[in-house]
């Protein structure tokens, strides 16, 4: 589901987001603590999406981003690993380390889905907490 979003993100904004991602953040610890780095991606998703269910967190997963040239709505394969609530969108990465390109890559997806916040999460690290980067679009 897209969401209308301000130009800018707002205090009242924010205050309403902080639970979710503190949520979403609780659920991404408790995967790191039971699997560890170095596992795929796909398997950090699926275990994060049995998480939040657990939580009973709503969320989508593979949730496809339009991308609209003049008016014309083109096939893409863009697609986000999760959205939380409607309003987070989640990408997972386990890679070596965060690079200036995922962060990128995420604030084109939040744009593209019309989301405030999302949460870039990169499992391949030692402790999840520094693994997580919060993006305001």
């Amino acid at each position: 589901m897209l969401i209308d979003r301000p130009k800018t993100m707002t205090a009242a904004d924010l205050a309403l987001l902080n639970p979710i991602t503190h949520d979403v953040i609780g659920a991404a610890i408790e995967v790191h603590r039971q699997l560890g780095p170095g596992l795929l991606e796909s398997i950090y998703e699926t275990c994060l999406a049995e998480e939040l269910k657990l939580r009973d967190i709503p969320f989508v997963r593979q949730v496809r981003l339009p991308v609209v040239y003049k008016g014309i709505e083109l096939d893409s394969e863009y697609r986000v690993d999760m959205v939380v609530d409607h309003s987070v969108a989640i990408e997972i990465k386990a890679i070596e380390s965060l690079q200036p390109v995922h962060e990128a890559q995420m604030l084109t997806y939040l744009k593209l889905g019309k989301w405030k916040l999302g949460l870039l999460m990169n499992f391949n690290v030692p402790v999840m907490k520094d693994g997580i980067k919060r993006l305001v679009s």
